[in-house]
Formats: C-alpha cells, structure tokens, sequence
C-alpha cells in the first residue's frame, strides 16, 4: 500500500501542474484583465465589465484597437504609465516565466497579494472559509444521515407506496434548482413577503459577542437554516437513490440468501453483510460531493442570502480579474481533491479488505 500511496502523491504533481497550465492559458485570451481595468478608470470610462465585453486586448498583445497600444482604450495615455501597470501587475515578463514562478510560489503556498483588495491571498481565504466550512460540512451531515437510512429504507420496501412516494419527493426535490428553492424560502420566511422569521444577511448576528454561551450556536442555525435547507433540497437526492440501487443490487445476491438461510433477522443481514459491500459505490462519489459541498454548490446561495464565503470570493474574483486570487482557490481546490480522491481509494481498502491497489496498474 506505501508503493501505491507514493505513486498516487507523484502523479499529483504533474496532475496540479496540468491544472493550472491550462487554467493560465485560458485566462491569457480573456478580454479585459487587470491593466486594461485600471486603464478603465484612468480613462473615465463605464463599468468594467463593458470594457471586457467590448472585447479587450489580451494581456500577451494582439488584442487591442488603439493605435500604438496593445490595450483597449489606453490612446493619449502615457507608454511610461502603460510599463509601470505591467510591471505592477508582473506582465511585463514572458508568460512562461510568470507561469514557473506562480508555480514555484505555490509549492511554497505563497500566494502572493490581491491585485485590488491590497491585502495576501492566503489572508482572504482564512476571512471567506468559515462560511464555506459551515455550509460544506453541515451539508454533507445532513444529506449522509439523510440519504443513507432513508437508501436502504426505500430498497428494502422496494415498489411499495412508501418507496413511490419518496421517490416522487426526492425527484421534485432534484428537479428545483436550489437558488430558486432559496429564492422561494427568502419569499416565504426571510421578510419577503409572508412572515419574518429567520436573518437574510451574514452567519452570525452583530451581537454575537454579546450572546450567551447557549444562545450562540442558537444563533448560529438560526442564519444557516434556509440557506442549508435550501442546499439539502437537491443534496441527498442522488445519494438516496445510488444507496437504495446499491442495496437492491447486493440483496439480491448469494451470500444475502446463504446469511438468511442462517438465520439471520432482516438488521443483522443489513448492517453485517450488505452495508459494506453496498457502501462501496456511496464512498466512490465522496470526493466529488465533498469538493461540491464545499466550493461549487454554494455559490449561488451565498449570493442570495449574503454569505461571504469561498464560492462568492472566486466569483467575484473571476469577474474583476483578480488573478492572484483565481489561481490560488483554482490551485487549492485541485490540491484538495486530489488529495480527497487518496483518501477515498484508501478507504477502500479499509472497508472491503479484498481490494488490493498494490496489484493494480496506475
């Protein structure tokens, strides 16, 4: 197992390394990036987004309309002005060196400083992630506790009234996007129209320092009620029904029939000779529901009801072209699945002790 291990941690490199090459590419020949704001500014002119869907000059050159200038709106300004945002902006290397040393700066997790919030990457991220923490994890709490017993319930009453009935729920369920689902909840119970019982604004009140011990994590639910509600709609959905599938899949087996023929209650059968096999395919989806609880699921509720957290940063950032900041979530993200990924080929072999990954080619 330490032979695969190690080969799982070498392939990471050149994994991540592809990543971002890509990514950095990519962001070479999108329009309007951080000089070509400033130039904006400079200029008087409108929002900046206009100024990007006009179709700025790329950062590399070959972009721009004004004559004398590879930017987008920079004639009459002065060259030396021009030199100085590049170099600020380090643009005035080549894209390869600016690559090798973003990426030598990222070994080292040294993510360097905001092009416009003056302030470290890394310092961002630690303000933004608890909010990101509190949605990902309570999520996948509730979805697994959730999902899991409700899985087996459905597969062992399999085409009865119970398992129809829930099987339309969790498809409407699914089928609601949950921004709109939220959007609803806001409408319903946050002051919108009906009654005003929960916050619509941040994770904790203004008094939170004020409150009792008791009465903080009161507090604490009492803004990440809708937004989690509106997040588990859709949530457990695919979990239930990929349990429920992979129950009846195991139940039906020999070795299901032979622990009956034993003796063996319906419990017993279940939970000492299903579960572990049927798990299998549960654990395989972990990483990508773990990545999209934490990173991806929550943005658009993070921008419904005001919660400032990874997925709003990453967005804004995108839309501002705050490299830095783009380039270091991207970097983490991927690092961060990757490293899930391991984990879950390591239980694995804890669950089902046949697997042997060492015998395997990679």
């Amino acid at each position: 197992m330490g032979a695969y291990i190690f080969r799982r941690l070498l392939l990471m490199i050149p994994t991540i390394i592809g990543i971002m090459a890509i990514s950095f590419t990519v962001i070479q020949f999108a329009p309007g990036g951080p000089v070509e704001q400033v130039i904006a500014q400079l200029t008087g002119q409108a929002d900046s987004a206009d100024q990007r869907l006009s179709g700025g000059g790329d950062l590399l050159g070959g972009g721009g309309n004004d004559e004398g200038s590879k930017y987008r709106g920079a004639q009459g300004l002065d060259p030396e002005l021009i030199a100085k945002l590049e170099k600020q902006f380090g643009f005035d290397k080549p894209p390869l060196t600016r690559f090798g040393e973003m990426m030598w700066n990222y070994i080292r997790f040294d993510f360097g400083e905001s092009f416009f919030r003056n302030t470290s990457v890394l310092e961002l991220v630690k303000e933004k992630l608890p909010v990101s923490i509190s949605l990902g994890i309570w999520i996948l709490i509730f979805s697994y506790a959730i999902s899991i017993p409700l899985g087996i319930r459905k597969a062992v009453k399999d085409g009865s009234t119970f398992d129809v009935w829930t099987s339309g729920i969790i498809v409407v369920g699914y089928a609601v996007p949950s921004f709109l689902f939220g959007i609803l909840l806001i409408v319903l119970f946050a002051g919108g129209s009906f009654y005003d019982w929960f916050p619509l604004r941040g994770l904790i009140s203004d008094n939170f320092d004020q409150l009792a011990w008791w009465q903080k994590p009161l507090d604490y639910f009492w803004h990440l009620t809708l937004p989690l509600i509106s997040l588990s709609l859709s949530a457990f959905a695919t979990t239930t029904l990929l349990t429920k599938n992979s129950f009846i899949e195991e139940i039906k087996k020999q070795y299901v029939v032979t622990a009956r023929a034993k003796g063996l209650n319906q419990r017993q059968v279940l939970y000492g000779h299903v579960f572990r096999n049927a798990m299998l395919i549960i654990i395989a989806g972990f990483p990508g529901a773990f990545i999209s609880a934490f990173f991806t699921g929550s943005l658009l509720i993070e921008n419904i009801f005001s919660l400032d957290g990874l997925g709003r940063l990453g967005y804004l950032s995108v839309i501002n072209r705050d490299y830095p900041i783009v380039f270091a979530t991207l970097y983490i993200f991927s690092l961060l699945g990757l490293a899930v990924s391991l984990v879950s080929d390591l239980i694995y072999t804890w669950i089902d002790p046949r697997i042997d990954f060492e015998r395997r080619d990679v």
